[in-house]
């Protein structure tokens, strides 16, 4: 097998958007280290960045907001879509959703930067919309309209659970949007350049992207970390469990990246968080866990194997009582700015991504007759 497999170290193209320095651990946005936006900036100020390529001037950033706020409502038919299927997993409900979301706006089908700018501003505000409204749908609840006196974050959990939000846990999901915001070209990036690359529209290239962060190698390790503490409930035991799941040649989810060989600057940011969110809700015992779970996984760092952003994120998550099976989807809430401005630099100077495989099966085999085989 070539040394290429999975594309792995193979540089797709030129992008101004994202810069990842494994080897340092460092992450950038435009031009901006991700820790000087995550203490500074709001989730509305990344993301207009990540569009237009620059942080916005006050009045730019009021606008930008007005935009969000009055695309947060989704239409009746689309709710009522999502109500048939709400079964379903949640990131099959959420791709659903916003394929009837997209295929309702006749204003949102061609593969142009016009066009996909505007649509996918009003995407920004639906996801988040959508993914609140599927939790409470699968709760047998009905859905919460959204405001339009609150910030995305601020919104998104009023939208969730019925109650304006404190502003303490608004600013941790904010903080957790910006966190999640964009990361170059990951498997669901890379699959809405891919889309775009065809000459998709926006809202194409978005389900694709979807599609493809439902797979637990790539959006689903926050859910397993979260699982992996609970079943250890207690501190004492989680050295002892790790070592037994290592010998068992298990993977231990939450900890290694394909890009980083240090520490996840991202984990950095939430390992905080995490600890004084479980302090103030009277539930250390999380924290304390992961800790010990870092504690045994110290001997692979000599491989590069550090913690990621999901080996804190799912405690945040459950701290704030969003369940495991909304982990994935809170994902994509935080990466929906990322996708865009990935699809709009692709419209920029657009080519078709059509790499080649090495084929490895026979070569010379001879038709058979059906019945002489």
């Amino acid at each position: 097998m070539s040394s290429g497999t999975g594309l792995k170290g193979v540089v797709l193209d030129e992008s101004r958007i994202c810069l990842i320095d494994g080897d340092a651990g460092k992450l950038v946005y435009r031009g901006y280290n991700i820790h000087d936006l995550a203490q500074h900036a709001s989730f509305e100020e990344v993301a207009y960045l990540l569009l237009y390529g620059k942080l916005p001037k006050r009045d730019e950033l009021r606008a930008f907001e007005g935009a969000l706020k009055s695309a947060r409502h989704i239409p009746e038919s689309v709710i009522e879509i999502m109500e048939r299927v709400k079964a379903a997993h949640p990131m099959d409900i959420l791709r659903t959703a916003v394929s009837a979301a997209v295929a309702l706006d006749e204003n949102s089908h061609e593969a142009t930067v016009e066009v996909g700018l505007p649509a996918g501003i009003k995407l920004i505000s639906q996801v988040a919309t959508i993914v609140a409204t599927m939790h409470r749908q699968r709760l047998g609840l009905d859905p919460v309209a959204p405001r339009d006196d609150l910030s995305h974050a601020a919104n998104f959990l009023y939208m969730m659970f019925g109650k304006e939000p404190s502003r303490e846990d608004a600013k941790i999901i904010d903080l957790d949007l910006v966190l999640h915001a964009e990361h170059s070209s990951n498997a669901s990036t890379f699959a809405a350049r891919v889309a775009a690359g065809t000459a998709a529209d926006l809202g194409s290239a978005i389900v694709a992207a979807i599609a493809t962060l439902k797979g637990p190698l790539h959006g689903g390790a926050a859910e397993a970390v979260q699982k992996t503490v609970e079943e250890i409930g207690d501190p004492d035991k989680a050295v002892e469990y790790i070592r037994e799941k290592i010998e068992a040649g298990e993977k231990v989810m939450g900890f290694g990246h394909r890009v980083y060989k240090t520490d996840d600057p991202r984990a950095l940011e939430l390992r905080g968080v995490a600890r004084d969110l479980g302090h103030k809700m009277g539930n250390d015992r999380w924290f304390q866990v992961l800790q010990q779970i870092e504690k045994a996984m110290e001997p692979y760092r000599a491989k590069g194997i550090y913690p990621n952003v999901d080996f804190y994120a799912g405690a945040v998550y459950s701290l704030l009582g969003i369940p495991d099976e909304q982990f994935i989807p809170m994902f994509a809430v935080g990466r929906m700015p990322g996708w865009i401005a990935n699809v709009l630099e692709q419209y920029e100077d657009n080519v078709l991504i059509r790499p080649l495989l090495e084929y490895t099966g026979p070569r010379h085999l001879k038709y058979v007759p059906i019945d002489d085989r």
